[in-house]
């Protein structure tokens, strides 16, 4: 299987695909739109604008950002790459509390979106979609 650079184009579209491919399991997800300002990347201009919309009940990852979020976030390419991709709670937290992960506006939704009760079996899906996310990444 190729692998990518984490948030790269060619990345993101893998992990739609593998998205697309789960959408009919995955439990909705609360509603937030969230702006992602990603430093020190290693590839490109060093820094991406992302978005997490979760407004139709289902998790959208994609470049850009999005107009009126709820939360930005802004933090460093490894440090999102723990959350998203090792799925890495310590490592979250542990940012956070450093100062590397700065968030602006409502962080309720944030972590309404961390605490959500998960639905039977769940963990199980959330574990096999996270191993396929980390086939894909470089």
């Amino acid at each position: 299987m190729a692998q990518y650079e984490f948030l790269s184009d060619k990345w993101i579209s893998a992990a739609r695909a593998i998205r697309d491919e789960y959408a009919d399991r995955v439990p909705d997800a609360p509603q937030m739109r969230m702006n992602l300002v990603v430093s020190e990347v290693p590839f490109g201009d060093g820094a991406i604008e992302a978005h997490v919309d979760s407004s139709s009940g289902r998790i959208q990852l994609d470049l850009t950002h999005i107009e009126k979020p709820d939360v930005t976030v802004t933090a460093d390419y490894a440090t999102v790459k723990a959350l998203f991709v090792d799925q890495n709670p310590a490592a979250a937290m542990q940012a956070f509390m450093s100062g590397k992960i700065r968030v602006q506006g409502d962080l309720g939704k944030l972590i309404a979106l961390q605490t959500t009760a998960v639905p039977s079996g769940a963990d199980d899906l959330a574990a096999e979609v996270a191993e396929r996310i980390k086939t894909i990444t470089k």
